[in-house]
């Protein structure tokens, strides 16, 4: 018996196992690899600079500059942040729940919008399409939206501002409606359908199921703008057990440059900040406040991510 018709290795079922040889790395794939390298590093390299910069001495950076490999250390910069105490946790504890209570109320409000006009036979569907795009080609200004958040609904020093504004976006529900039109089969709405679902039951057993790698990218681009906004809070927040973490910081950086700028500085207060005010550290050190907490918590919510991107495929 020849080589060639030799049988092949069977597995426990009795199939065939067939060896699969590996894919040489080509030389554009090295290249691809170093340039991704290189723009990793890029990116990553000022995260690594400021979380330095948040622990040296003041003196040091004014007479070196920021460097990666600094001589003096010091506390003086987060030590300036971190006095705030109970008042830093109120904030994080307020950040949180605007960004937890907005992402989940924004993507239950586009995704029912996204599938209502996705769908053929709804006959509101080119209205409320038409009605999605009005906010995104005109505005009525910052002004317009301050009277009318403040005086006519009456939510001035209220959370709601905070979540509410950035809950529903037009380009988010073009995503949304986009996915649900070309990736989720019209024959399985038509099917539930068939057998006596109702509009309410097919969204929420059929089409949000499917939905979940677009929720998915949509829901972190919502978490990112909550995280950061500080501008709503700045218009409307009056309340120091309201204020988010952005504009606590921005607070703190405001009355340390208060306090350079101003030469009749008691004596006790520099003594309290080491003798030296922390401009530069202490601006890192708010850095690393603000991204710190999304940089730990992100890689163990990646893989739900990643998930995502591949959930809800139909195999046809």
């Amino acid at each position: 018996m020849s080589m060639k018709n030799a049988p092949l290795p069977v597995n426990y079922l009795g199939k065939p196992i067939v060896h699969k040889e590996r894919s040489k790395i080509g030389v554009g794939q090295i290249i691809l690899l170093i340039l991704v390298f290189l723009f990793t590093v890029f990116c990553f390299a000022p995260v690594v600079l400021a979380f330095i910069s948040a622990f040296v001495d003041e003196s040091y950076l004014n007479s070196h500059g920021f460097t990666f490999f600094p001589e003096v250390w010091s506390m003086n910069g987060m030590n300036s942040v971190l006095r705030y105490g109970n008042q830093l946790l109120q904030s994080y504890l307020v950040t949180i729940f605007i960004t937890v209570a907005g992402t989940f109320l924004g993507l239950l409000l586009m995704s029912m919008y996204a599938y209502s006009i996705s769908r053929p036979g709804f006959r509101l569907a080119k209205f409320l399409s038409i009605f999605l795009l009005i906010p995104m080609l005109f505005n009525g200004g910052q002004l317009a939206g301050y009277i009318a958040f403040t005086s006519w609904y009456g939510l001035k020093d209220s959370l709601l501002l905070l979540i509410l504004p950035l809950c529903v976006t037009t380009m988010n529900v073009i995503i949304l409606r986009t996915y649900i039109a070309n990736s989720i089969p019209l024959e399985l709405m038509e099917a539930a359908t068939i057998d006596g679902a109702g509009d309410y039951r097919t969204f929420f057993q059929i089409t949000l199921p499917l939905l979940k790698p677009s929720l998915a990218a949509v829901g972190f681009m919502m978490a990112t703008a909550y995280w950061n906004d500080w501008q709503n809070a700045l218009m409307y927040i009056t309340s120091n057990s309201k204020k988010p973490l952005q504009l606590l910081l921005i607070n703190i950086q405001k009355s340390i440059e208060f306090l350079l700028n101003n030469n009749n500085v008691p004596a006790a207060a520099r003594a309290a900040m080491g003798g030296t005010i922390p401009q530069y550290s202490s601006t890192m050190a708010t850095v690393i406040v603000v991204i710190g907490p999304i940089m730990v918590v992100y890689p163990f919510f990646q893989k739900y991510f990643v998930k995502g991107l591949t959930v809800g495929s139909v195999k046809g």
